[in-house]
């Protein structure tokens, strides 16, 4: 979360475009501060060129960034953030995706390459030696689901206690338990009422009665269901006959991990609306000057064009919001008639006269114009 903010502070809150040389400002917080944008453009500001690097440098809110990052087009900012997007769990899975769910201690899920999705709170894996994982569990609540669905009857009802497989390929034999065929299957003993006894590569042992089996739309092995079940690892123990039936997840690896759970009806405390509400008060005069900027942003708008429309335009100003400088700052940027701009600025000279607490600001508005 902190890299993409900072990915979004470098860019959307304070970024520039255009060359290392001669960049403009883009960034919504540069723009809105009217002394950063005149001092952000300074020799005295690094520019840097907006990469992937800019995901890990953090800034003071506070201070006056002393570095800025250039990109040379906006999609320039797509790719970055797709260069990032590639590193996130949700696209690269595996143990590191599975670590950052256990290090979170929050619901979680992750898909496997059957497509089967597990959400709960994880809290332990196993891993062989080339960092594969090999064994999960989670504890608490948990769910299983398939493209965002929950399956039905596998929802934290049935695992109110955690859910826990392992994961890989079958020592000695070529094929999957995903990629089987119902021959294959059969020929491996992978039966309905059969006695299964296999081997992951990883070393895990299985031994069980086989009940069913669930298939995705595709036909493909999702769950097998077992009773008298006994899972081994070495010398531990990972399931025994007395927890009853056993669920275990068919895939070879996991895919994508992310936060919050796969069919958010699955957990639905974690997706509840706030019970808070809210209210504002409401300016009389809002709607009325959000008209009265709309004209003077429009730099061939007729009120420049007409010295009565001008006139009026003034007189409205001065009864719906005198104090306005920003609206008045913006008509100097849209005229370039000197009589206009005299009648402007003394506008906000006598805004300044009444307001000593913008002065700054209206001097460093006009130094920028």
């Amino acid at each position: 979360m902190s890299q993409v903010r900072n990915l979004q502070w470098w860019s959307v809150e304070y970024g520039l475009i255009g060359t290392m040389e001669s960049p403009r400002i883009y960034g919504a917080g540069l723009l809105s501060s009217i002394g950063e944008s005149q001092s952000c453009l300074k020799p005295e500001v690094e520019k840097l060129a907006y990469g992937l690097e800019a995901a890990n440098r953090g800034f003071d809110i506070t201070k006056p960034q002393p570095q800025l990052y250039v990109t040379p087009s906006f999609a320039h900012l797509m790719e970055v953030l797709e260069e990032f997007a590639d590193t996130l769990s949700v696209r690269t899975g595996g143990w590191k995706g599975l670590e950052k769910l256990i290090e979170s201690g929050m619901v979680g899920t992750i898909e496997l390459s059957t497509g089967l999705q597990i959400s709960g709170s994880f809290d332990r894996m196993i891993l062989d030696d080339e960092k594969n994982v090999v064994y999960f569990e989670t504890k608490g609540p948990s769910a299983l689901a398939y493209r965002e669905k929950e399956l039905i009857g596998h929802g934290t009802d049935r695992y109110p206690a955690g859910f826990r497989s392992p994961l890989g390929k079958l020592k000695s034999i070529n094929l999957a338990i995903e990629d089987m065929g119902p021959v294959d299957l059969a020929a491996y003993g992978f039966l309905d009422g059969e006695w299964l006894s296999f081997k992951y590569e990883s070393g895990v042992e299985v031994e069980g009665q086989n009940v069913t089996g669930i298939r995705s739309v595709e036909g493909k092995l999702l769950v097998i269901q077992m009773v008298n079940c006994t899972v081994r690892y070495r010398d531990e123990i990972l399931y025994a006959p007395d927890r009853g039936v056993f669920d275990m997840a068919i895939g070879k690896d996991i895919l994508s991990a992310f936060a919050g759970s796969a069919d958010y009806h699955s957990f639905p405390n974690l997706y509840h609306e706030s019970s808070t509400t809210s209210t504002s008060k409401v300016d009389a005069n809002l709607d009325e000057r959000h008209r009265l900027y709309k004209f003077a942003g429009q730099r061939n708008a007729t009120i420049y064009q007409s010295d009565p429309d001008f006139k009026r335009f003034l007189d409205e100003v001065e009864t719906h919001c005198p104090d306005e400088w920003l609206l008045i700052w913006e008509c100097l940027c849209n005229t370039s008639r000197e009589d206009q701009q005299s009648a402007l600025i003394s506008m906000l000279e006598a805004i300044e006269l009444r307001n000593p607490h913008l002065a700054q600001l209206i001097a460093n508005g006009r130094s920028v114009l």
